[in-house]
């Protein structure tokens, strides 16, 4: 009789090596996450009739809305003492080793961005978007969202499998034999926070996909961007239970919640908020 582990050890190379240089796992998937991106919405702009420029122009706007929102977000929600002990590591792949100076650049160390959040990019990317349905497309702002969300959360379940192959954002321990052994950090049996996520943002996508492509979801303004917000929030807000906190001391900094958690609180509401007012924009129409 066959018999299947309930636990695995996950202890890969952090890269493609090919020899004159490795490319990083997690670099890929952000590259795929991209890459995959654009191609989403070039369906989507053939479908609404939009031109090669105005696709061209969104996909700079949200390439460099996402990078540096993730980037500035995790510096100010969770390593703020980077603006004062290390600032060239904010926007910068170093690192300073303890003990160096600020100024003594020979001495840093390239570490590559070990740090981004999701919360900082959803502020950032609405912020370029705005700028973006002004500048460029002259279309609503609900508009243009309603349709990035789309590839945005196929993007989230790409950074998330990235995580895991950097093993980090890992979960709790399981307290039984069912989990992953991460043996780049110990030898204890834990919960895949970062599967578990990228699993949720599966549904996410798919659903996504669903209301526009089969329910033309699109005419309904704000309609998918606040499924987006509730249902990727929302799956942010449980895997917490399941992960490590990434800042020592806030594993149930307010009300028994982390910092991850506090921050989908926002999101969610006001996803719920547009859900319901283009509901009620449709019911007296």
């Amino acid at each position: 009789m066959t018999t299947f582990p309930l636990s695995f050890t996950w202890n890969p190379s952090e890269g493609i090596d090919l020899g004159f240089y490795e490319i990083k796992y997690y670099s890929l998937m952000w590259v795929v996450a991209f890459a995959i991106g654009f191609y989403i919405t070039k369906k989507i702009f053939n479908k609404e009739g939009r031109s090669a420029d105005e696709l061209d122009s969104l996909f700079i706007y949200s390439m460099v809305s996402i990078m540096v929102g993730a980037r500035l977000g995790h510096v100010l929600f969770y390593q703020t003492e980077l603006l004062w002990e290390s600032p060239f590591e904010v926007f910068l792949p170093i690192s300073k080793p303890t003990g160096v100076g600020i100024f003594e650049f020979s001495k840093y160390k390239f570490s590559g961005f070990r740090g981004l959040a999701s919360h900082g990019a959803a502020i950032a990317m609405i912020i370029g978007m705005y700028y973006y349905s002004k500048k460029v497309i002259k279309k609503p702002l609900l508009w243009v969202l309603d349709r990035v969300v789309i590839p945005c959360a196929f993007g989230a379940i790409a950074i998330r499998l990235g995580n895991f192959f950097n093993s980090e954002m890992i979960g709790k321990p399981s307290g039984s034999e069912w989990g992953v052994i991460f043996a780049k950090i110990d030898n204890v049996v834990r919960h895949p926070g970062q599967l578990y996520e990228a699993f949720g943002y599966v549904f996410v996508f798919a659903t996504l996909m669903f209301l526009y492509w089969k329910k033309e979801a699109g005419k309904k303004l704000g309609t998918l961007f606040g499924t987006f917000l509730v249902m990727l929030m929302g799956v942010r807000f449980i895997v917490e239970y399941f992960k490590i906190e990434q800042v020592d001391g806030r594993e149930d900094w307010v009300l028994g919640l982390n910092t991850g958690q506090l921050l989908s609180i926002p999101f969610v509401l006001i996803g719920i908020y547009f859900i319901v007012k283009a509901n009620k924009k449709v019911a007296t129409t």
